[in-house]
């Protein structure tokens, strides 16, 4: 969620000529006032996280009396409903704008706003493909105990209209999932650890979303090369990861530190091999609790990663989607560990090993791992 100013106010930001574009760069200013400066039918997604006008009462303390790092920014106070609503539809008029025939858009949001945003984005001519929910493993407690814990956001995901095509990977979404269908409703821990930007102790962004999350969006709907749009840019989430899976990218952000973090967190982003980002999908037995390809979107086992068996007979390269490539040959974990050793079945979990200073060990030890890391 990134900083802008109010409804009212129209900085001036300079026209980029027509089939010319921003690639790989943050516009500094206003959000609005910055995609007027963009060709129409130039960009093929978007992903906004604008404010959720989330109008605290006060400071919000746990139980031990100290102070909750919530979201008291200038940027996310509007004056009434009717003015978060105008600011809404002015940059999703924008967002249609520069939006090509066949492109889409995502917008993420809480209780607070996605129902009023949901509804101007059909008023604006969008069409809903879906509502994702995604899940917190990891939600912040209700310290107060007056309501049920906030344990999720809801994503919402449109066409630019009812007949419009749009990218859907399918196949790698199938493959992530150890080949059962994508569902709407995803599980992610919310941003920590070392991917959360600090700076003297403290959050650098308040609402800073976890990488993991925008992996999948972009593996989702987006090829390589596409170029994906955020007017609410923040700290780069979304530029970091679309410079790893090979898509270009244009962020729009208003406030200074914000944009130092992303500049810096960007420049350290490592891009994806190629070969690596080629994403397909093979037909197995039933998933286990936990996806490979979660292990994968999460940073628990890279793309490129090498993996062998426990004899060293095979060695398969892991895929951003999560499948892996042993020459001609390719699949999901389970998949071509039965197509190499031509069995009818695997379970890739035991015959798949990475190599750890200890020597060679089973990538179900990584489930374990990553099983313990997201438990709440």
């Amino acid at each position: 969620m990134a900083v802008l100013e109010k409804v009212k106010a129209k900085p001036r930001v300079r026209r980029v000529p027509e089939g010319e574009l921003p690639l790989d760069r943050i516009l500094t200013g206003d959000c609005i006032a910055a995609m007027r400066s963009l060709p129409a039918k130039s960009v093929d997604m978007i992903f906004a996280d604008p404010p959720y006008n989330l109008q605290l009462g006060g400071d919000l303390n746990r139980p031990d009396g100290s102070r909750v790092d919530a979201v008291n920014d200038a940027w996310d106070k509007f004056d009434s409903f009717a003015a978060y609503d105008a600011f809404t539809r002015q940059w999703l008029a924008e967002a249609r704008r520069i939006l090509k025939d066949n492109g889409s858009i995502w917008v993420i949001g809480s209780y607070h706003n996605i129902f009023r945003v949901g509804t101007a984005i059909q008023d604006s001519g969008f069409w809903i493909l879906n509502d994702v929910v995604w899940r917190k493993a990891n939600p912040m407690p209700n310290f107060r105990g007056t309501r049920f814990t906030n344990a999720h956001e809801t994503l919402i995901w449109a066409s630019m209209g009812e007949k419009a095509k749009y990218t859907f990977n399918y196949r790698s979404m199938k493959t992530l999932n150890d080949e059962l269908q994508m569902r709407s409703d995803w599980e992610f821990p919310i941003c920590g650890g070392p991917e959360r930007l600090k700076k003297d102790g403290h959050k650098v962004h308040p609402t800073q979303k976890p990488e993991a999350l925008l992996y999948r969006v972009l593996l989702a709907t987006t090829q390589a090369g596409d170029v994906v749009l955020d007017p609410f840019f923040g700290t780069g989430t979304t530029g970091a990861v679309a410079k790893r899976l090979g898509r270009r990218w244009i962020g729009i952000e208003r406030e200074a530190a914000y944009i130092e973090a992303a500049e810096a967190r960007i420049a350290a982003a490592l891009p994806l091999d190629e070969s690596q980002l080629q994403t397909m999908q093979a037909n197995t037995k039933k998933p286990p609790r936990v996806a490979f390809g979660q292990l994968v979107e999460n940073g628990f086992l890279a793309p490129g990663t090498v993996l062998t068996d426990a004899k060293r007979r095979w060695q398969a390269v892991v895929g951003a989607d999560g499948s892996l490539t042993c020459g001609a040959a390719a699949g999901s974990i389970h998949k071509l560990g039965a197509t190499l050793q031509e069995a009818p079945s695997c379970n890739g979990w035991t015959f798949w090993h990475y190599e750890a200073a200890d020597g060679l060990k089973p990538i179900d030890a990584v489930r374990q791992t990553y099983l313990l890391a997201t438990q709440p």
